[in-house]
């Protein structure tokens, strides 16, 4: 499919309409657009190129969680279903998740179940999202459904959130201490050096190896440049391989300090997914399934899937999962009492609370844990400074005063 440009007259309101819509040709764009009652004034072929205007437009979670809570109200409220769709289309602002939300009215008016029109756009709404549509719509609770996944992305956002912002505090703390570092080097140090020159003195060797690093830098600036470049653009294309996927999960897993945060991160979202997936009705199965993909990591997600296998052989969840990596313990015990009690999706959803609390008490720890570290860092590039830069001065000052 081809993503085209128009400009349409709405019909019923008689307002000009731009917007994007998706399709094979030209001809077919226009015929989409004639269904929904918009008149086409002009239609091109959208610059598929732009890198700009891609991550301008681009779907964030927030407007998927503001686009699925419109829709669960529109529904619960009694509105028929494509007449929600609508309503959701003309208050949609993100012109791409517009783009999306024109395409699955034009497919549900065609005949299509919702889940077959989600299911078109995979890029937007993952397997999670279209099996709990699945299951609303085969139970006649999909208003319900569309409310539970709009509570596991708003659970999920607040969680990441969290974490970004445990990591934000050291992240800006390096860069000012480069920055400072970089000022020092390249401004403080070689007036030093022209001092030490013009009075025939010999520099002290941490400064010799300071002024030599700036002057490389300000000599071959355009080779440091591009060698960065190339490691950068090589580094990122390997971390979209399976080997990096692989290793980038892997090491936030065992990183110190932050692996306890991801660990319990991962379950938390484990449980909560899988109890949404149980409680909507989904088979344990294919619960495990999408659950481990949710999950957003391959380490944690193979565990889950040999588990499933286990579970398809006949054995127990809390004995399939009991002893898999990079499982915590917390959570075969706790799958062990609900398969016991027959609350197995109740007891998840309390387990994915009780991580959930953790990682908030973790992350507290881990931003009061950080600022040593910091200083530590900060009194080493201090330390290095104060030796390239006060000791020729005090060398010069003892060489004057004899």
């Amino acid at each position: 499919m081809q993503t085209f440009v128009y400009q349409a007259r709405d019909s019923k309101t008689n307002k000009t309409v731009k917007s994007t819509v998706k399709a094979d040709t030209e001809q077919e764009a226009g015929r989409l657009l004639l269904a929904q009652g918009l008149i086409p004034s002009s239609i091109k072929l959208a610059d598929q190129n732009s890198i700009i205007k891609n991550i301008l437009n681009r779907i964030s979670s927030k407007d998927k969680l503001v686009f699925t809570r419109q829709l669960s109200t529109l529904i619960g409220a009694g509105l028929p279903l494509a007449q929600s769709l609508h309503t959701v289309y003309e208050q949609t602002q993100n012109q791409k998740l517009k783009t999306v939300v024109l395409d699955i009215v034009t497919s549900v008016e065609s005949g299509k179940t919702l889940a077959e029109s989600f299911g078109k756009h995979p890029k937007v709404f993952d397997k999670l999202y279209l099996s709990l549509i699945t299951a609303g719509e085969a139970s006649g609770t999909l208003d319900v459904a569309l409310q539970r996944i709009a509570n596991q992305q708003e659970k999920d956002a607040a969680m990441m959130s969290k974490i970004r912002g445990a990591l934000t505090y050291p992240l800006i703390v390096l860069i000012v201490i480069n920055l400072v570092l970089g000022f020092m080097m390249f401004m403080v140090v070689p007036q030093v050096e022209n001092l030490y020159g013009d009075m025939n003195r010999t520099l002290p060797v941490i400064t010799q190896v300071m002024v030599g690093f700036a002057n490389f830098v300000k000599s071959y600036w355009w080779l440091v440049i591009a060698i960065l470049g190339v490691v950068i653009f090589f580094f990122s294309r390997y971390l979209q391989t399976k080997g990096g996927i692989r290793f980038k999960d892997g090491f936030k897993l065992n990183v110190p300090l932050f692996k306890g945060m991801f660990r319990k991160l991962y379950m938390a979202r484990f449980m909560r997914t899988a109890a949404l997936l149980l409680d909507t009705g989904v088979a344990m199965l294919d619960a495990l399934a999408i659950s481990g993909e949710a999950v957003n990591n391959v380490l944690v997600a193979e565990s889950i899937n040999r588990a499933a296998k286990r579970v398809k052989g006949g054995k127990a969840l809390s004995v399939s999962i009991k002893d898999q990596d990079y499982i915590l313990p917390l959570v075969p015990q706790m799958i062990n009492i609900g398969e016991q009690s027959g609350q197995i999706s109740k007891l998840m959803d309390k387990t994915a609370n009780v991580y959930e609390g953790e990682l908030d008490e973790q992350i507290k720890a881990i931003s009061t844990a950080i600022e040593p570290v910091l200083m530590v860092i900060l009194a080493i590039v201090a330390g290095a400074m104060v030796g390239a830069i006060l000791l020729p001065i005090y060398g010069l000052v003892n060489g004057v005063q004899v």
